[in-house]
């Protein structure tokens, strides 16, 4: 409504003209093959998924991430080795899981196809390709040299938290209260502006 009357213009006018404006970001975002044409370049990716709160219902289990024990949508997030946002994918239910939505998304698939070395947490347990987990276990079961390759793997990996905290640091995508299928057009309208704005 201020944009609106900022601009004096009609509410409904406004509310068309935003979303014009999100659809042509959105567009204009990397695809997943060019993301990773520029990833080919680095030593390797990070790999992350993030569940990006919604407004659900309880009945809405589909939405419902037993992870985080709240109503979400699942974005896989890809970042380079010093942890920049490369690229975010469209948004699933926060139901699925990690290693089902970067197969869904063909990540795996493209990474692979690429020979692009990814590093990404247990939740990507069986994802094969050229995606790194670290050694499965309870710690304590673990041989000194497999604890030695998972605490490597930690602090690698970890970069990625800054990519996720990128996208997260958009006010919006906090907590969304808008349709869910709107959500990644959304998502990548602002990976769009991030990307313009890093460049």
């Amino acid at each position: 409504m201020q944009l609106a009357a900022g601009f004096g213009v009609g509410t409904t006018t406004a509310y068309h003209y935003v979303t014009e404006a999100v659809e042509v970001l959105a567009a204009l975002a990397p695809t997943l093959a060019e993301a990773v044409r520029a990833a080919s370049m680095k030593a390797f990716v990070l790999l992350d998924g993030t569940l990006l709160p919604i407004d659900r219902i309880a009945a809405d289990r589909l939405f419902y991430s037993g992870k985080h024990k709240k109503h979400g949508m699942n974005v896989q997030v890809i970042a380079d080795p010093s942890g920049r946002l490369l690229w975010a994918s469209p948004a699933l239910p926060g139901a699925v899981h990690d290693v089902r939505a970067a197969r869904e998304h063909g990540i795996i698939d493209t990474l692979a196809e690429a020979d692009v070395n990814c590093w990404a947490d247990k939740g990507y347990q069986g994802a094969g390709g050229t995606v790194r987990v670290p050694c499965r276990g309870r710690w304590e079961t673990l041989s000194a040299g497999q604890q030695a390759v998972n605490r490597s793997h930690a602090k690698i990996r970890a970069l990625v938290e800054q990519a996720v905290a990128t996208l997260k640091s958009w006010r919006l995508l906090r907590k969304l209260r808008c349709s869910t299928t709107r959500i990644t057009v959304l998502v990548q309208a602002v990976l769009c502006l991030h990307r313009a704005s890093s460049a």
